[in-house]
Formats: C-alpha cells, sequence, structure tokens
C-alpha cells in the first residue's frame, strides 16, 4: 500500500492509474472538441441521481455561457480512493482541473488549502452576497484563516433515524426521538424476534458515522463540537458515557453487520428484516429509488434525541491554483453558487440546497423537512465525512471505533482517540 496526501491510503494500482490519467490529461494532450473551450471539473457524482443533478447544474452553466463545455473528468465508476489518487496527482504534477470537489473544512484545508494549492474565493463570496444566504456555521467551516476557500453547493444530514413504519405501527411503536424512547422500542423488538438497529459496516465508516450520531445525542452540540477543537476530552466522563451507550447500542443490531453495508442496512428494512437505521439522509434517495415513499413506506427522526441539532455534510467546489481557465472556472463557481444552479442540482441528486433561500417546493416531503432543521438548527461539522477534522484523524477515527464494534473496550478507546486527536494537534 502506498500512504499519500491526508494519510489516505491507497494501492500501487490505484497509484499508477492516477499517473497515466495525470500525464493523458497533461496541457499537451487535452482536446478541444468543436472548438469549444474544455473547462474540466473534478467530482465524484459519477453515477445514479447524483450524475443527473450534476448534468441539469452542467446544463445551468453552458445556458449562461455558450462556448464552454463542461467535463467531469473523475472516473466513473471508480472507488473513491482511485479518484483521490487521480486528482492527488494532477495537483501536485501543476495539472490541476479548473475546479474540483471535496467536502468543506478540514478535508478541503488540511489537504489543499494549508499547501497553497488553491485560491481565496472571499472577492467572489462579496461580490455574490453569498455569506447572506448560506447559514454562518456553514460559512465558518469553508473558512480558513478569514478567507472563504470553497462554494457549497449541497448538504446531506448525517443525523437520521429512518424506520419501517409498517412495523413500528403493527407492534404499536412509536419512532423514538430520545435516548429513553430508542432503548425502550428496541427491546420490545428484540422481544418479538425483530432486529431492532440495521447497520453493514464492512468498510468501517458506517460504524463510525453510526458513533457520530451517538456521540452527538449524548454530548449535545456543544459537547460534539468539542471534540474536534480540544475542549472535550476524549478520556474524560462524557465521551466515557458516550462509548458505554454506543456499546448498548451495538448490542440491537444485526449479528452479520460486519457482512453488509449501509445501503445493504437500508435494504433491511425494505425487506422487513429489520426495524430502523441509522444513516445520513442519502437513504431517503436509496428508499425512493426502490419504490417506498416518505410517510407512507419509511419514516424519519432525528437520531438518538438530537432534534434541534444537523450534522451537516456538505460537497463543494474550488479553484485550483493555475486553473487553465480560471474565469470560466470562476463562473463556475458563480453557477453552482447561485440559486437557480442549485435548484437544478439539488432536487435530481437527492440533497438539499446548501443556501437557505431555495423553493422547497421543488423538492419531495424528506427534504421539505429537512430543509426547514436545516435553516432553524444548530449546524455542526461531520467528522466521518470530513468537516470536523484533518483526513489522518479520520482514519484513526475509523479504525478504532472498527476496533472497539469487535472489542467494546471503552478505556482502550478513549485512550487511542485521545491519542489520535494529539497526534493530529486537535488537542492541547
Amino acid at each position: 500500500m502506498v500512504r499519500m496526501s491526508g494519510n489516505r491510503l491507497w494501492s500501487w494500482s490505484a497509484l499508477v492509474m492516477a499517473l497515466v490519467v495525470a500525464v493523458m490529461s497533461s496541457p499537451g494532450t487535452r482536446v478541444q472538441a468543436r472548438g469549444l473551450v474544455r473547462l474540466e471539473i473534478f467530482s465524484s457524482w459519477t453515477w445514479g441521481s447524483e450524475a443527473e443533478g450534476l448534468k441539469a447544474l452542467v446544463q445551468a452553466y453552458e445556458q449562461r455561457h455558450a462556448g464552454v463545455e463542461v467535463v467531469n473528468v473523475a472516473t466513473a465508476g471508480s472507488a473513491t480512493t482511485n479518484d483521490m489518487a487521480i486528482l492527488t496527482a494532477r495537483m501536485l504534477g501543476g495539472n490541476p482541473p479548473d475546479s474540483f470537489q471535496a467536502h468543506g473544512g478540514e478535508e478541503l484545508a488540511s489537504t489543499w488549502v494549508t499547501s497553497g494549492y488553491v485560491e481565496p474565493l472571499t472577492p467572489l463570496y462579496e461580490r455574490e452576497g453569498w455569506a447572506a444566504v448560506l447559514p454562518k456555521s456553514l460559512l465558518n467551516i469553508v473558512t480558513y484563516k478569514g478567507d472563504q476557500y470553497s462554494v457549497p453547493v449541497s448538504v446531506h444530514r448525517g443525523n437520521v433515524l429512518w424506520y419501517n413504519k409498517k412495523i413500528l405501527d403493527e407492534n404499536k411503536l412509536a419512532p423514538p426521538t430520545s435516548w429513553d424512547e430508542f432503548f425502550k422500542v428496541a427491546s420490545a423488538l428484540r422481544a418479538k424476534g425483530i432486529t431492532s438497529l440495521a447497520l453493514g459496516d464492512k468498510n468501517k465508516w458506517e460504524a463510525a458515522h453510526l458513533f457520530e450520531d451517538v456521540l452527538l445525542g449524548a454530548l449535545g452540540p456543544i459537547g460534539y463540537r468539542g471534540l474536534w477543537n480540544g475542549k472535550t476530552s476524549w478520556t474524560g466522563d462524557s465521551a466515557r458515557r458516550a462509548l458505554q451507550t454506543y456499546a448498548r447500542v451495538l448490542d440491537y443490531a444485526n449479528p452479520d453487520h460486519a457482512t453488509g453495508t449501509w445501503d445493504s442496512a437500508a435494504q433491511m428494512l425494505i425487506d422487513g428484516k429489520a426495524a430502523m437505521t441509522v444513516m445520513g439522509d442519502w437513504a431517503s434517495g436509496y428508499f425512493n429509488s426502490h419504490g417506498w415513499a416518505p410517510g407512507v413506506d419509511y419514516g424519519y427522526v432525528p437520531a438518538f434525541g438530537s432534534a434541534g441539532a444537523f450534522i451537516v455534510i456538505s460537497a463543494a467546489f474550488s479553484l485550483p491554483k493555475r486553473a487553465p481557465h480560471r474565469e470560466q472556472a470562476l463562473n463556475w463557481l458563480r453557477v453552482a453558487g447561485s440559486k437557480e444552479g442549485q435548484e437544478a442540482l439539488n432536487p435530481l441528486k437527492g440533497s438539499f440546497c446548501a443556501r437557505i433561500d431555495c423553493d422547497p417546493t421543488k423538492f419531495d416531503g424528506y427534504w421539505q423537512s429537512a430543509g426547514k432543521d436545516y435553516v432553524k438548527n444548530v449546524l455542526v461539522p461531520s467528522e466521518v465525512h470530513g468537516s470536523a477534522a484533518p483526513p489522518a484523524f479520520t482514519v484513526a477515527f475509523n479504525d478504532i471505533v472498527s476496533q472497539f464494534v469487535s472489542n467494546r473496550d471503552v478505556v482502550a478507546a478513549q485512550s487511542e482517540l485521545q491519542n489520535a486527536c494529539s497526534d493530529n494537534k486537535m488537542c492541547p
């Protein structure tokens, strides 16, 4: 294995693939179709509803700017690690795309901002008036030392508990909105031989995502935020209680969770094999694509009593230094940050606008509800999905949580998390 930027691990094949693509994409080998300017963006939205949403955003851009062809140069169907290897090879090789997508926050800052590979976008923010239409908490996530470095275009919510309405209704159980209610409902279901909580953590991040939601529900927004800035100690009583609670939650998961993934857990609800699952709201898109309707077949509540808080997972576009078509790239960012662009992208993609002035009637029932929460709730960053902590800590976090799922050793997990926090200079 090869360790590269942000302590991400990539295989030799991924690295070789990245270098080949970087060479093939070099300025000397680029082809401009039909005399158009070829504006290269790098986005992981290469399949399904994400690709459809990106297509609509591209069309909104091309309608405004004739003579420019927007091309997504990420590798369709490739793994995220391969995409990151390709992007890294291009950035480090002096051959960046015109714009690229990343999670706003530490993922971008620790990898590209502090190393000087992207331009500040503060003047663009000022001209477009974006500070007035983005929540302050989200604005803080994309800001580093007073400058904005990315344009958030979509948001997801991380702290959602999804449930099979038929199972809860038939067992005369209300969806749980507090810790006491969750354990009461889970115990009642288990007594009837029903799997309470579907989990698929084959890729580690799914278990880390579940733990992140447990942390928010157990610590509240202030205590949760403190984990990423050193104000809440990983070796303290609150973290210990959160790990103990997490172990108790795991007791209600399906025994074969280590062989599944987040979507196989969602499928367990559709198949009637489990009553609840905890996942980001891309699960809504999965349910919808399988013929399930919100409010009819499935329901949703903030996970583990975290109502009033919103774990925000935001995708954003940035401007590399030495972008081959800088002015066209700035125009791309203008469209991506516009109300028109975000209303084109997000309803198809299965996410919500980063802006707070989008028309809610363009979204389905779940997103109308989540959109209201996005505007009025306390927004907190996701560690698992790139905003709260550097990528190196995310790698360690996923590994430590995965090990904890197996051994339930609270003391060891606390010590290891504190060490990871200190190693990444997040803690005093």
